[in-house]
């Protein structure tokens, strides 16, 4: 599954855990970049404009195993979220520029994530933990499913999968539970955003919407662009009524 775009606000404690791996919060009042550029020895494979105001950008480094992805994620106000998985989708790195704070997955599980395995078999279970550079262990536990349903947007095939995730902490406390639909993509080898219901410790609960919109290809206008197209608007509406709300 796909790592998540956004999550309901923590207290310090378990914000610190999770801000790397579930929180790539946006850089309040940065101007966004026009274009994005690899770092030296990577190359931009394709641009993809997501709702829910965010534009992803994945690439491929000479560095990493073979089999690896990396993705940049930008809002409205600049980059939010780094990461990189494997060839089978496991959250290898995954790191927010704003808090400097970074996550890795932990080699010990009681059972990997497996793109190939959910391939072949419809269904992947997944239980595993990864660990912080402030110390923090998250417990990652749940499963990706496909429905057998197919879709195609802006032309690439792809196919539908429902899916849920209970994330605690390194003493059983539940922070944070995901359960909705993402896509796949047997092609490029990854998950896509969705729509899913978000809940937190607290028993707040959000919905999001972070599917693909548009696939950008090199050459083609929008490639490496970190402006996002879609939904800006009606999420600044609604950031301004939360906050008239707690006022």
């Amino acid at each position: 599954m796909q790592l998540a775009k956004l999550t309901p606000p923590l207290p310090p404690r378990i914000a610190v855990a999770l801000l790397a791996v579930l929180v790539p919060a946006a850089l309040p009042g940065a101007a966004p970049a026009a274009t994005f550029t690899p770092p030296a020895g990577c190359r931009l494979e394709v641009t993809v404009q997501n709702r829910s105001c965010s534009v992803s950008q994945y690439y491929r480094c000479d560095s990493d195993a073979e089999g690896d992805q990396r993705s940049a994620i930008f809002g409205r106000d600049g980059l939010m979220h780094l990461s990189r998985i494997d060839a089978e989708t496991r959250w290898m790195e995954s790191s927010n520029p704003n808090t400097g704070l970074t996550d890795w997955l932990v080699d010990e599980a009681e059972d990997h994530a497996s793109f190939r395995t959910l391939l072949e078999t419809g269904r992947d279970d997944f239980d595993f933990w990864t660990e912080s550079n402030t110390g923090e262990r998250l417990h990652h536990k749940g499963f990706d499913i496909l429905t057998g349903e197919k879709v195609t947007i802006d032309g690439i095939e792809l196919e539908k999968t429902e899916f849920e995730l209970v994330t605690t902490d390194s003493a059983g406390e539940v922070l944070i539970t995901r359960k909705g639909q993402q896509f796949i993509s047997r092609a490029f080898g990854r998950f896509y955003g969705g729509i899913e219901t978000q809940g937190d410790w607290t028993g707040q609960r959000r919905e999001t919407n972070d599917s693909p919109v548009r696939f950008i290809f090199p050459g083609q206008p929008g490639f490496g662009s970190t402006t996002p197209q879609f939904d800006c608007e009606q999420l600044m509406t609604q950031h301004l009524q939360n906050e008239r709300a707690q006022l």
